[in-house]
């Protein structure tokens, strides 16, 4: 992979992350964890669409990565939504 393809890849992942997290209602940082987030949400996106057996939506292919942007803003959302409940401050007694 080449760096102006992986700057492209981090780009869509940042996109994809801020959309996910934006969908669950948390925010946890800038757009380098946005782009984690996409990153880990294209991931966990990728085997809940084979574990389901559903199809991937929309694939963007860079350089020779492909990256299924519908099922990273699902996967994004769902890892938003767990970090952000697991993290969540409870007020002290």
């Amino acid at each position: 992979m080449t760096l102006l393809g992986l700057l492209v890849l981090l780009l869509i992942a940042a996109i994809a992350g801020a959309i996910g997290q934006a969908i669950a209602g948390y925010s946890f940082g800038g757009c380098l964890v946005s782009a984690a987030v996409g990153l880990i949400g294209a991931l966990l996106g990728g085997w809940m669409a084979g574990a389901t057996g559903l199809p991937e939506l929309f694939v963007i292919q860079i350089g020779t990565w492909p990256f299924p942007v519908v099922w990273a803003i699902i996967g994004a959302t769902v890892f938003s939504l767990i970090v952000g409940l697991l993290s969540r401050r409870r007020p002290l007694p």
